[in-house]
């Protein structure tokens, strides 16, 4: 087995820096992973790390918060963080300070993104944030944004987007819904900003958000008219793919340097 950061490569056969083989695909071989935040999110990235011969290095919750230091964090290739936006900041610059590639899975902090931004960059590091890091609502992401520049000429339908989540979920709307609304502003002139809300605003947009169970994710994007009415929805049954897909963004951003999302992930 290859040691732990060695990078592959198999699309050329070369080899550089003391016998190790690169190519212009690269993962690593066998990742050690610090996991900032270990509830639900957590747990579910872990169980799929170990199952693909991943290691983690570093588990912080609750409990303790004193083994998040600079020293530990540096036993990993990469850092996924997933707490709650009071800390999420905080989280992210000790990755930073400490040289570690950072995943962000925690949203309602992003007034404060282009500060982070920024402090990653005089930092040198690599940062990757996505308010969803499931592969089928990144797809989903794609088809709204296209959806939405086609209803751009009929005016004659009303859109609003509707998010539903389990109870623990500590912001609303959804960093998912906040996204499809920002793409549907993006996309659609008659609507200047959104709301959390019902609104009789025709250049408001509507995101409705639903606590319920322990719903893991329900987002839909509806477009009303008084003949017929579109939607679109992607519901997930688990937490399986946003973890899946926080594994993947990940792989992706470890030995990297700079800042990422997910249209980079995926090749969108």
């Amino acid at each position: 087995m290859l040691p732990v950061g060695v990078w592959i490569d198999r699309s050329v056969n070369k080899r550089l820096c003391s016998g190790v083989l690169f190519t212009r695909f690269v993962y690593l071989a066998r990742m050690k992973i610090a996991l900032i935040g270990y509830g639900k999110m957590g747990r579910a990235i872990e169980e799929i790390a170990l199952a693909g011969g991943d290691e983690i290095v570093l588990k912080v919750g609750l409990e303790n918060l004193e083994d998040f230091t600079v020293e530990n964090l540096q036993q990993a290739a990469v850092a996924i963080e997933f707490t709650d936006p009071h800390s999420a900041v905080a989280n992210i610059k000790k990755c930073f300070d400490a040289g570690v590639p950072v995943v962000c899975g925690t949203t309602g902090w992003l007034k404060e993104l282009e500060a982070v931004k920024t402090y990653c960059n005089e930092k040198n590091g690599a940062f990757l944030c996505a308010s969803n890091f499931s592969i089928g609502v990144n797809l989903f992401f794609a088809l709204n944004e296209y959806l939405a520049a086609l209803m751009n000429k009929h005016s004659e339908y009303e859109v609003r987007v509707e998010e539903v989540h389990h109870t623990q979920k500590k912001d609303a709307p959804s960093g998912t819904a906040i996204s499809l609304a920002e793409q549907i502003l993006e996309n659609i002139k008659t609507k200047k900003s959104w709301v959390n809300s019902e609104t009789g605003n025709a250049e408001e947009l509507e995101i409705l958000s639903k606590r319920i169970g322990d719903v893991p994710g329900i987002h839909a994007v509806k477009y009303n008219s008084p003949t017929d009415f579109i939607e679109i929805t992607h519901a997930a049954y688990n937490r399986k793919g946003f973890a899946s897909g926080a594994l993947l963004a990940a792989k992706f951003i470890a030995g990297k340097k700079g800042i990422f999302n997910m249209k980079d992930v995926l090749g969108l």
